[in-house]
């Protein structure tokens, strides 16, 4: 397990996967969403339309948890406990910074689809109160992937 602030760090700017951000419901019951991420000054953000049920949760009951991990072994990874803000001031430049992340330009029909409703969209701020890693590497280093995979892990 990874303790080193600037690894773990280096892993959430570098990482190109979604984010699953989990949060309760007004009913109660738990629910995840998967979303892009940038990671800026110890803060987790992400953006969708101020219409969105996660928006909805959100302002329910703040609290959340996430979860940045690939899917293909060799399983590892950075997970949490959060508390969400929503910012309608930032939504449009942090979908900007989304779209070059993820897609690597704004200049696609997917961006330019996302950017159309870019007045309506509001950025969520994660503020991590709890961070924790794992590393399966090790334990699952006698077993050959095919194709070999590259090492991710924080």
């Amino acid at each position: 397990m990874v303790n080193d602030l600037q690894e773990i760090e280096a892993y959430l700017k570098n990482i190109r996967i979604p984010l699953r951000l989990a949060c309760k419901t007004q009913s109660g019951w738990p629910m995840i969403v998967s979303l892009w991420f940038n990671y800026q000054n110890g803060q987790l953000f992400c953006a969708t339309q101020k219409s969105s049920r996660v928006v909805a949760y959100l302002i329910h009951d703040p609290q959340c948890a996430f979860e940045i991990s690939a899917d293909l072994p060799p399983y590892c990874g950075v997970r949490g406990q959060a508390v969400a803000s929503l910012d309608e001031n930032i939504g449009a430049t942090i979908l900007e910074k989304l779209l070059v992340r993820y897609l690597g330009g704004t200049d696609n029909e997917l961006a330019n689809t996302l950017l159309a409703k870019s007045e309506t969209e509001v950025a969520i701020v994660l503020d991590p109160k709890r961070i924790y890693t794992w590393d399966f590497s090790e334990r699952m280093s006698s077993i050959h992937f095919t194709p070999p995979l590259e090492k991710f892990c924080p």
